[in-house]
């Protein structure tokens, strides 16, 4: 073949030019720091800029260098601890934490430790040493000076720990103590007297823990409506270890009324367990739980629960961690208010 028959050469494809945070600038018709003034989420923000700039980050399909930022010293990165994925109530609370970071550059990245202990820890080092910015623990199992050690060197929030006093982490909780109170006040109107509780069996130091003030609440509510002789705690996790502790309860000669659960999957096992024995819920025994986790409307459950909004604190656990990596140095410790939603389970 001649060279004057030889197709044409293709014209070489070259690589779309990737955007930049000036290119956005130049967009939005912005400055530079503005723009990163917006991908830190930084104190004082307009909404109006935020918006700008995030429209101009969506046209041009703008995505940070994540090795650039990490020189700079922001991987953009959040780790989250959570001590069990099986917990429905959990789901809510990371619903929480990735709505809060939808406007942000920060992404959530996830360990679960299963509630084992070595587990957390080596979890919390290998997310400081990838240069995470901030740390959100959702029921960690560790004593408070290992969240201190970590919260020492990131910036750290905690969801189900009640700060004992000076620490380096900040804290999210519903307040249990009232909460548990609501429930038993709910269940004493409702004519219920011999009412029991099943919490979480603890180490005496953890006596910070949300399940340790839902005890503190349960007791004080039964002293008040004259009930302490009736009062008695057992302890199980929620698992089927839950649903046996439940049938030796409703096998026993003194059946309780009313069963007040430290959270709602201990519940629904006992919820399993009566309908195994052919007891009636609401009739032979009143079942509560508490976190009000979706599966509560399930007509199958239809669980009374204590709502303390684990959205509310996804939320205000990512937004506490932000405050914290942009200078925040004194500890918080937020508290939300609980309530009781009623359902068929008590009638």
């Amino acid at each position: 073949m001649s060279d004057t028959a030889r197709p044409p050469l293709r014209k070489a494809r070259t690589a779309p030019t990737r955007a930049t945070i000036r290119t956005v600038a130049e967009d939005a018709g912005v400055s530079v720091s503005a723009v990163s003034k917006v991908l830190r989420n930084a104190y004082g923000v307009s909404d109006a800029l935020r918006s700008k700039v995030n429209a101009s980050i969506d046209k041009l399909n703008y995505r940070p260098s994540a090795s650039a930022r990490g020189m700079r010293g922001r991987s953009y990165t959040l780790g989250v601890l959570l001590s069990d994925i099986r917990n429905p109530f959990f789901s809510e609370i990371m619903a929480g934490i990735n709505e809060a970071l939808s406007q942000t550059p920060y992404q959530p990245l996830l360990g679960v430790s299963d509630s084992a202990v070595g587990l957390e820890l080596a979890l919390v080092e290998s997310m400081v040493d990838r240069q995470m910015d901030g740390l959100i623990f959702v029921a960690p199992r560790m004593a408070l000076t290992d969240i201190d050690a970590a919260a020492s060197r990131t910036p750290t929030a905690v969801i189900g720990i009640h700060s004992p006093g000076d620490t380096l982490f900040d804290t999210i909780n519903g307040n249990d103590e009232l909460g548990a109170e609501q429930a038993i006040d709910y269940l004493v109107g409702q004519g219920r007297q011999r009412i029991v509780h099943i919490s979480l069996d603890l180490s005496p130091e953890e006596d910070s823990s949300v399940t340790a003030h839902r005890e503190i609440g349960y007791h004080r509510a039964m002293e008040r409506h004259g009930l302490s002789a009736f009062a008695k705690v057992y302890y199980a996790e929620h698992s089927p270890l839950a649903r046996d502790v439940a049938r030796r309860i409703l096998e026993a000669s003194d059946r309780p009324e009313a069963i007040f659960c430290w959270t709602d999957a201990c519940a629904f096992e006992v919820i399993s367990a009566a309908l195994e024995l052919g007891l009636s819920i609401p009739g032979d025994v009143a079942v509560f739980g508490y976190d009000n986790s979706p599966l509560c409307d399930l007509a199958q459950n239809n669980l009374t629960s204590v709502d303390q909004s684990g959205r509310q604190l996804g939320m205000e656990a990512a937004r506490l961690v932000m405050e914290r990596i942009e200078g925040r140095q004194e500890a918080r410790h937020v508290r939300l208010e609980t309530k009781v939603i009623a359902r068929q389970s008590t009638g």
